[in-house]
């Protein structure tokens, strides 16, 4: 490689501008929540086209199809009648429950099984046309078959609507039909059916209870009668003066005392019991202190003994610490103290001899005066029991006769309960036969099925467009990347000529699109990318400038070389570098030579001057195609020749251009982008994802890269979230032509016409 030139003037160091990331460059765009939500629906407009359709057919599906059905209905009143003050249960709260309870059991009555077969048979449905239906009759249906009773059951309870209105005693019964003449009739028959049995089941239960009632009522004043002569004979033959009050209180008071005599020896044998206990589980060191002896001549001695026991102690250590063990006095005191310590063990033990022998004193004193009260009780039951049978025998009589009584009263009541019950309902409305049908009209259903159509085609819409990971708005690539987007580049358009003989442009020309169109939309969008790299940089545009993208065929060696040739138009020196050492596609576009490039310098096979090659139609561009194939081709894009080239270039060179490969396959990209004054991200309209451009970026992040923004290639110019962000649409570029074509030919036959997309 050739040594840098040695007057070059040393250029200021490249300051990237910060810019705003995190979406907050499509705040324009994501203003109007309601517009967005336009384009979405207009993107997705088959979506709900289809389903309004599917929405509309089923609409007028039901509307043909559904028969026209009437409804009829009438109203009834169920109110807790004059019978209930009558009730023969005679307890109270019986007959007061909830009203919401008994409305909902009445409704309950009025849809059971038994009363629609009552009205079917009242009817005759099995011979209703409207219930055989449309398919022929083989033979009569039999009313007392099981299957036709089912059938017909089901039929009346299919139409059949039975609701309360809240809040009142009226209950709402209607029936729906294709018939009007029997839905008035099934409701007013099912009325009719109701009231006659409600009346016959309060009657039967009431004549129930009387036949039952006469019944015990004979039983009972049969008893009355028995026990009064029984209770005549035994005051005949014992005599009640012979019961007098005196013995009656002397016998009470004995009672009296010897059962106060019992508790209290029960209470002493508990007490000493329990005394006993204590002291047997207590330590044998505490018992001076517990507080069953406390008090006590015992708990005196046993402190004295203690006393005297401590006083010993305190004496013989003092004088063992004097003089030793064997001194007399010292012995002396030891003597004393086992003998202080018998006396506390024999106290201690007398303690609790005379504790258990108070607990068994107390225990037969307990069973001495229980027997001598169980004695005094039988003999007095043995002296009264002629006189408890009286009382007995005389309360027996007198519960007889109340009992006989009551019931009578209240069999006269029933009687009168019987007529009162079926005045509990009330007929409000009488079921009317209906002169229109009910339900909703047919044009009412087919406008529904156009909503549920609408509604449902715009949720599917949205939920569609929400699982597209792919992206397809400048906000949408701007969140995601959290980059400013430089340029919008919309699809290119190569017109082609009549036959290829007419061709004479250049392979630069051809395919190089800001080239062979410089008037059009496409070299336009170009400039504005050049524009916003040069005001990129805080008083000095980026020189080296890297070309990548995330995933492959996204456009980034197309976005590479026209900017490139953009740069060169200007008065500045630009170097185009293909560093896609796998599929090098540079030396193809511009039709120069791929024999020697980047992989022969680096490798130094090649002198770089020898490697450069130009084209004539941009004068100030210098190519260094990627040359041939070689086998590691990121140890030469990580190698240090590589880094002095790129040295080497920024002092030649104005701008810098490389074209590199994808970073998401291939790493060159990220080696090569800490050495760039700028990175640009080429996203391909509508078939870059959102994982993989969020990839892109932080790989690019954890490689600390100088990021100029990114380039949305390829977007479709007539797409409506770009028609206001891309402004050129409304202008006509009359001079896309080749060269040397005449004016008169402005425009090539649409059928000659072709989109190339690059």
């Amino acid at each position: 490689m050739n040594s840098p030139e040695q007057n070059v003037p040393e250029r200021p160091t490249f300051t990237p501008r910060t810019f705003q990331t995190g979406g907050g460059w499509a705040a324009n765009e994501e203003g109007n929540a309601l517009s967005e939500n336009l384009l979405t629906l207009r993107k997705r407009k088959w979506i709900v086209i289809a389903a309004v359709f599917i929405g509309g057919v089923f609409g007028v599906v039901k509307a043909v199809t559904t028969p026209k059905v009437y409804t009829a209905g009438g109203t009834i009143q169920v109110r807790q009648g004059a019978a209930n003050e009558y009730r023969v249960s005679g307890q109270p709260g019986m007959g007061q429950e909830d009203l919401s309870v008994r409305m909902e059991t009445e409704i309950s009555i009025l849809q059971s099984s038994t009363l629609l077969l009552k009205v079917a048979e009242g009817l005759k449905i099995e011979d209703n046309p409207i219930f055989l239906g449309s398919k022929p009759i083989t033979s009569h249906p039999d009313p007392n078959d099981r299957a036709v009773q089912d059938r017909m059951i089901g039929f009346l309870a299919g139409g059949l609507s039975v609701h309360r209105i809240p809040k009142t005693e009226i209950i709402d019964i209607e029936f729906t039909s294709l018939s009007p003449k029997l839905s008035a009739e099934v409701v007013n028959l099912l009325i009719q059916d109701y009231v006659e049995r409600s009346f016959q089941t309060r009657y039967d239960s009431t004549q129930r209870v009387s036949h039952w009632l006469q019944g015990q009522l004979d039983d009972l004043r049969q008893n009355v009668e028995a026990s009064q002569e029984k209770l005549m004979g035994l005051q005949k033959k014992l005599g009640v003066t012979g019961f007098s009050d005196q013995t009656h209180n002397l016998e009470a008071t004995a009672l009296d005392t010897l059962t106060k005599a019992a508790s209290d020896a029960q209470i002493r044998s508990i007490l000493t019991e329990a005394r006993y206990r204590m002291l047997l589980s207590t330590d044998p060191n505490l018992i001076d202190g517990s507080p069953n002896v406390m008090g006590t001549s015992n708990a005196s001695l046993l402190a004295t003994l203690r006393n005297q026991e401590t006083g010993l102690e305190t004496q013989y250590a003092q004088l063992r610490s004097q003089f030793g063990q064997n001194y007399p006095a010292v012995r002396q005191l030891q003597a004393e103290m086992r003998q202080t310590q018998k006396a506390i063990a024999l106290e201690e033990k007398r303690v609790i001899a005379q504790a258990k022998t108070e607990y068994e004193t107390a225990l037969k004193n307990q069973k001495m005066t229980q027997t001598l009260l169980d004695n005094e009780i039988s003999s007095a039951y043995k002296l009264r029991d002629d006189m408890v049978q009286y009382m007995l025998l005389q309360h027996e009589v007198e519960s007889s006769r109340t009992l006989y009584e009551g019931l009578l009263n209240r069999l006269r009541e029933a009687g009168i309960e019987a007529g009162l019950a079926s005045s509990e309902i009330d007929v409000i409305d009488i079921a009317r036969i209906p002169i229109l049908p009910s339900g909703m009209r047919r044009l009412s259903r087919v406008m529904v099925g156009l909503l549920f159509g609408l509604f449902g085609g715009v949720a599917l819409a949205f939920f569609t467009d929400s699982l597209d990971t792919s992206l397809r708005t400048v906000h949408d690539i701007e969140t995601i990347s959290e980059l400013p987007s430089l340029a919008v580049i919309p699809r290119a358009r190569k017109l082609l000529p009549r036959t290829i003989a007419e061709d004479t442009r250049s392979a630069a020309m051809k395919n190089v699109d800001v080239l062979g169109q410089p008037n059009s939309q496409f070299a336009e969008a170009f400039r504005s990318l050049r524009t916003a790299l040069m005001l990129s940089g805080v008083g000095q545009p980026p020189q080296v400038i890297l070309v990548t993208s995330s995933t492959p065929a996204e456009g980034k060696s197309t976005v590479a070389t026209n900017l490139a040739s953009v740069l060169a138009f200007r008065d500045a020196k630009v170097l185009l570098i293909d560093a896609d050492l796998r599929r090098p596609t540079v030396h193809s576009r511009f039709g120069i030579s791929g024999k020697v490039g980047l992989s022969t310098v680096l490798s130094g096979s090649t002198p770089f001057e020898d490697a450069l090659q130009s084209v004539p139609e941009i004068p100030n561009l210098s190519m260094l195609s990627s040359g041939p194939v070689p086998p590691f081709p990121t140890e030469l894009i990580a190698s240090k020749e590589m880094s002095d080239l790129l040295l080497y270039c920024r002092g030649r060179f104005t701008h810098v251009v490389v074209d590199s490969p994808p970073i998401l396959t291939i790493t060159d990209g990220i080696v090569l982008a800490p050495q760039c004054d700028a990175v640009l991200l080429v996203v391909r309209y509508g078939r870059a994802s959102k994982h993989s451009v969020r990839r892109a970026r932080d790989l690019m992040q954890r490689a600390v890269v100088r990021m100029g923004g990114t380039v949305i290639n390829a977007v479709d110019t007539s797409s409506q979230r770009y028609y206001g962000y891309y402004g050129y649409q409304r202008y006509s570029y009359f001079n896309e032509r080749g060269p040397g074509e005449p004016a008169k030919r402005r425009k090539w036959p649409f059928f000659w016409r072709k989109e190339n997309v690059e």
